[in-house]
C-alpha cells in the first residue's frame, strides 16, 4: 500500500503567509483582534459521512505552516507512512500528506479520511471557511492528531485551543534536553507498551495553561529531570493528552520536536497508538481524569440535635458485598455531651462507639450498635486527651452467609484507673443483615493486650484481609514524642508508677509487644486464632535467651498505622502511619517528622523509632541523662537498648518505606557521610517526591483500585484507575490526596512511586467539600465512600459525613458500532 505524494505547494503557503500577516496587521491597526476583525462562521451544514471514513481507513497529515516549514515535517510524514504500512493487518491504513488547506472545505474528499494529522508549525493556516470545515469534521466524528508546534497553529482561535487543549508558554526552552516521561495511563493504546519511566531527548513545552483537569493526561514530563525555565508548570507538567472534542476525538503529544523524535521505536509506537485511537480501529477511555466527570455526593444527613443516629466521630468504614456500608464512631459525643476528664471518677473517659450502616438501595441510615468504650476525654495535651475508642472494623471474608463484623476497640470495662493502663482488643460479632442490627452478646474475643492510656497518642486501629483469610491488625505506638522535643521517641525516663510513656523502644520497638505493629492472625470460625507462615516472628525464637518476640507481629516500627489496605489482586499490604512532631531536621536528633506510606510484600520492620523514611536514622538517648545524644542508630542492624525494652535487643534490618514527607516537602533526602548518616541541613535537601507535602499532616492510607467489569455499576470509576494507590491525609492543604502508581521491580523494596495524581478537584476538597479525609474505600460496585471527619476533634458536628463518589463519564469511545473494522473490537 503506498501513500500519496507529499504536495509541496511552496508558493501557495508563502501567500497564505503574506494574507495572514496582513490580516493582522490590519486588525492591530484596527485596534480589534483577528478573531474580532474576521469571526469565524458558524460550521456549515455539512455532507460529511458520520462517522468521517470507513474500513478502508486512511489518515490525512496536513503540514502547512504560516512561517518556514519544520524541519520535521518530512521525518513525521514517513514516520506516519511507516506505521499505516507495518504491524497487525487490521491496523494498517493509508496516508495521504498535503499542505493544502482547500481540503477543509472539500466535504468529498475530506469525509474519506478517518483522521487528521497535524504536523503544522505555527500561525494562522486555516482560514474562517477552513477551520469550519476542520469542525464539521470533528462534529461529525473525525479523529484529530496533533503534533508538537500543532500547538502553535490558528493562535487566535478558541476553538483550535480547544482541540488542543493547551497552549505553549511563551517562555518555554528551545533547546532539546533529555529528560524523563511519566506513563500514568496503562491502558491507552498511545502508552500501554511504554516504559513507566520514558527517558528521551526533545523540545519541551511549557503550558500557557496548564490543562490537567479537562483533558486525558496519558504522559507527563517530569520536570526535576530536565530544566524547564521560567513558567514552569511544576510537579504535574502534561505532554502528551487526548479527549472527546465537539463529536470527534481529539489527540495531542508535545513531543516530537525533533526529527530524530520519529525514528525511536517507542515514540513511534506512541504515535501508532493515538492513530489507532482517532482513526477508530481501536477503543479508548479518554474521560478518566477529567474533573468534570466526577460526582460527590454526600449521603448522610447531619445529626439530630443532641443524637449521634446519622453518624458518631467517624474513624473508619467498610462495603459489604451487597453494598451496604458499615462505618464506625471512634467514641466522642456531640459537642453538648459529657467529658469526664478525672481519673478519680469512674465514668473516666466514657463514651459510646456507634456502628451506622448505610443502605444505598434505601438510602436510609441505621444504628446498628455502640460498644461502651474508653475514648471520651475531649481534648486538651498529651497527658489530658485520648485517641483510644472504637478504631477498627472489618467484615468476615464469608460475611453474606455469617454476618461474622470485626471491631478493634478498647473497652471502658477494661481500664485500670490506678496504673492508667487500658486493654485493646479485637472481637468478633454478629450482625442480623435483615434489621442491620449488630448483636452485642455475641462477641467472641479473638485478641487483646494491654496499652498505657496515660498519655496519648496513637492508636492505630486498621484492619484488613488478604486471599487466604489472614486478619491485619494496625497498633499504635501511643507514646508521646513531645519529651524528645518532636524527634525519635526514645526518652526513657518519664513513666507513670513505673510504666514507660515516651518511649517508643518499649512498645514500637519492641519484639515482644503488640502496640506500634501489624499483627497478621489466622481467624477461627470457633473465635480463636492461629498464626500463618511467614510473620516476622514464631514467638518461639531462642535468640537471647528465649521468650522475647511475638508470633502475632508481621510488620514493627510504625508508630500509628491507623488505616491499612490489602490489594485484592496480589496480596500486598499497603499503610500508612504518622510521624512524631518535629517541625525541621536536627543535625543532633535527626530527621523532623515523616509521616509515611509504605507498600508492604514481606514481614519487616520498618524502622520507629530507630529510623524513618529511606532509613534515615535518629541518635540514641538512654540513662542517666536523655538530654544528651548517644550514637547514630543502624539501620541495617538496628539495636533497642532501653531499659524499657523486654525483647530482643538485635533487631531485624530496617526496610525503607514507599512514601513519606514533612512540612517542608515530600521525601526530604540528604547528603551521607562515610557512615551513611544524613547531613539534616535543610538547605542540602533533595525532595524526591515534589508533588506532596506536609505541615500539619496525618497519613490515611487508601486502596488499591481494582476494576471489575462483571461487578461495576452505573457510577463505578473506569479500569484507567486499576492497579493505582490510593494516598491521602487527614488535612487537604498542601498534603497528599492522589492516585499513586508503584513500580513492579522495586515495589516493598523502598522504591519510589514512579507517577503520582492528585485527586483534589475529584475528592473535591476546600469548603463544602471533604477537608478531612479520615477513611475511603471502594465498594464492589466501582464507586468510592470517603469519611470526613468534620471540622471538630473528638466529636461529630455538622460536616461529619459519608460521602460517595462516582464516575459520570460514560464509556469508552468511540462506541463499538463506530469502530471501522469490527474485527479490532
Amino acid at each position: 500500500m503506498q501513500s500519496a505524494p507529499h504536495h509541496r505547494s511552496r508558493s501557495r503557503r508563502a501567500a497564505a503567509a503574506a494574507l495572514a500577516a496582513g490580516a493582522l496587521a490590519a486588525s492591530l491597526l484596527s485596534g480589534g483582534g483577528a478573531a474580532t476583525a474576521s469571526p469565524f462562521p458558524e460550521p456549515k451544514a455539512s455532507a460529511l459521512p458520520s462517522p468521517p471514513g470507513g474500513k478502508n481507513v486512511k489518515v490525512l497529515v496536513f503540514h502547512a505552516s504560516a512561517t518556514e516549514e519544520s524541519p520535521t515535517v518530512d521525518a513525521g510524514i514517513e514516520a506516519v507512512e511507516s506505521i499505516g504500512l507495518t504491524g497487525p493487518q487490521d491496523q494498517r491504513f493509508k496516508t495521504v500528506a498535503t499542505d493544502d488547506a482547500s481540503v477543509f472545505t472539500d466535504d468529498k474528499r475530506l469525509g474519506t479520511f478517518n483522521a487528521v494529522v497535524f504536523l503544522t508549525g505555527g500561525g494562522d493556516v486555516l482560514d474562517p471557511e477552513q477551520e469550519a470545515g476542520l469542525e464539521a469534521y470533528l462534529k461529525a466524528g473525525g479523529g484529530f492528531l496533533g503534533i508538537h508546534d500543532a500547538a502553535r497553529t490558528e493562535p487566535y482561535s478558541d476553538w483550535f485551543t480547544g482541540l488542543i487543549g493547551a497552549r505553549p508558554a511563551k517562555t518555554s526552552p528551545t533547546t532539546v534536553q533529555r529528560a524523563t516521561v511519566e506513563i500514568p495511563d496503562r491502558g491507552h493504546p498511545a502508552t500501554k507498551g511504554l516504559p513507566l519511566e520514558w527517558k528521551r531527548p526533545d523540545k519541551w513545552f511549557n503550558w500557557a495553561s496548564n490543562p490537567t483537569g479537562t483533558v486525558h493526561t496519558v504522559a507527563k514530563v517530569r520536570e526535576s529531570s530536565y530544566r524547564p525555565g521560567t513558567g514552569a508548570n511544576g510537579v504535574d507538567h502534561p505532554v502528551s493528552w487526548c479527549r472527546d472534542y465537539s463529536g470527534g476525538r481529539s489527540f495531542y503529544t508535545g513531543m516530537g520536536g525533533t526529527v530524530e523524535s520519529f525514528a525511536e521505536t517507542d515514540f513511534r509506537d506512541h504515535l501508532r497508538g493515538a492513530l489507532l485511537w482517532t482513526t477508530r480501529l481501536s477503543r479508548a477511555d479518554c474521560k478518566a481524569t477529567i474533573d468534570a466527570n466526577y460526582s460527590a455526593v454526600r449521603v448522610t444527613q447531619p445529626n439530630q440535635p443532641g443524637q449521634q443516629d446519622q453518624i458518631g466521630e467517624p474513624h473508619g468504614l467498610v462495603v459489604a458485598p451487597d453494598g451496604r456500608v458499615l462505618y464506625i464512631g471512634r467514641g466522642g459525643g456531640t459537642n453538648e455531651a459529657p467529658v469526664v476528664t478525672d481519673w478519680n471518677d469512674p465514668d473516666i473517659g466514657k463514651g459510646l462507639g456507634q456502628i451506622h450502616v448505610y443502605d444505598p438501595a434505601t438510602k436510609k441510615v441505621t444504628l446498628a450498635g455502640a460498644l461502651t468504650v474508653f475514648g471520651n476525654k475531649g481534648g486538651g495535651d498529651e497527658l489530658v486527651k485520648v485517641e483510644e475508642g472504637l478504631l477498627g472494623i472489618e467484615l468476615d471474608p464469608a460475611f453474606e452467609s455469617n454476618g461474622w463484623v470485626y471491631l478493634h476497640y478498647t473497652p471502658h470495662s477494661g481500664l485500670d484507673r490506678d496504673k492508667q493502663v487500658a486493654e485493646r482488643r479485637v472481637s468478633r460479632f454478629t450482625l442480623d443483615r435483615a434489621t442491620n442490627k449488630l448483636d452485642l452478646a455475641s462477641e467472641k474475643v479473638l485478641l487483646k493486650w494491654p496499652v498505657q492510656v496515660h498519655s496519648c497518642c496513637h492508636a492505630g486501629g486498621g484492619m484488613a484481609w488478604d486471599s487466604k483469610g489472614n486478619l491485619y491488625i494496625a497498633t499504635g505506638d501511643n507514646n508521646s514524642s513531645g519529651f524528645s522535643d518532636g524527634y525519635s521517641g526514645n526518652n526513657p525516663q518519664p513513666n507513670y508508677k513505673g510504666l514507660s510513656f515516651a518511649d517508643a523502644r518499649r512498645t514500637a520497638g519492641n519484639t515482644h509487644n503488640l502496640n506500634g505493629k501489624i499483627l497478621r492472625i489466622h481467624p477461627e470460625p470457633d473465635g480463636t486464632y492461629t498464626l500463618p507462615e511467614g510473620n516476622l516472628f514464631t514467638g518461639k525464637e531462642q535468640d537471647e535467651g528465649g521468650g522475647k518476640t511475638r508470633g502475632e507481629i508481621y510488620v514493627m516500627g510504625v508508630r500509628n498505622p491507623a488505616r491499612i489496605s490489602v490489594d485484592k489482586k496480589t496480596d500486598i499490604l499497603y499503610a500508612g502511619w504518622v510521624g512524631p512532631d518535629a517541625g525541621a531536621p536536627s543535625t543532633t536528633w535527626g530527621p523532623a517528622k515523616y509521616d509515611t506510606f509504605a507498600a508492604i510484600t514481606k514481614a519487616g520492620n520498618h524502622g520507629w523509632p530507630f529510623c524513618m523514611g529511606n532509613k534515615q536514622p535518629y541518635r540514641d538517648r538512654n540513662l542517666p541523662d536523655p538530654t544528651k545524644p548517644l550514637g547514630w542508630y543502624d539501620c541495617d542492624a538496628p539495636k533497642n537498648e532501653s531499659p524499657n525494652n523486654d525483647g530482643l535487643v538485635n533487631l531485624p534490618p530496617v526496610t525503607g518505606n514507599t512514601i513519606w514527607y514533612s512540612p517542608q516537602g515530600g521525601a526530604p533526602d540528604f547528603p551521607r557521610d562515610a557512615a551513611g548518616v544524613p547531613s539534616y541541613k535543610n538547605e542540602e535537601a533533595t525532595y524526591l517526591l515534589p508533588w506532596l507535602k506536609g505541615g500539619g499532616q496525618a497519613t490515611m492510607d487508601g486502596p488499591v483500585y481494582r476494576y471489575d467489569a462483571a461487578k461495576a455499576g452505573a457510577g463505578a470509576w473506569p479500569e484507567y484507575w486499576d492497579g493505582k494507590w490510593f494516598v491521602g491525609d487527614f488535612y487537604d492543604a498542601d498534603n497528599p490526596r492522589h492516585a499513586v502508581l508503584t513500580d513492579p521491580k522495586t515495589v516493598g523494596k523502598g522504591g519510589l512511586p514512579v507517577t503520582a495524581e492528585s485527586l483534589k478537584k475529584i475528592i473535591p476538597v476546600g469548603q463544602g467539600g471533604i477537608r478531612n479525609l479520615m477513611d475511603w474505600k471502594f465498594a464492589p460496585d466501582g464507586s468510592l465512600y470517603v469519611l470526613d471527619y468534620g471540622r471538630g476533634f473528638f466529636t461529630s458536628d455538622s460536616q461529619s459525613a459519608l460521602w460517595r463518589v462516582t464516575y459520570t463519564g460514560g464509556a469508552a469511545t468511540p462506541a463499538a458500532k463506530d469502530l471501522a473494522r469490527k474485527a479490532a473490537q
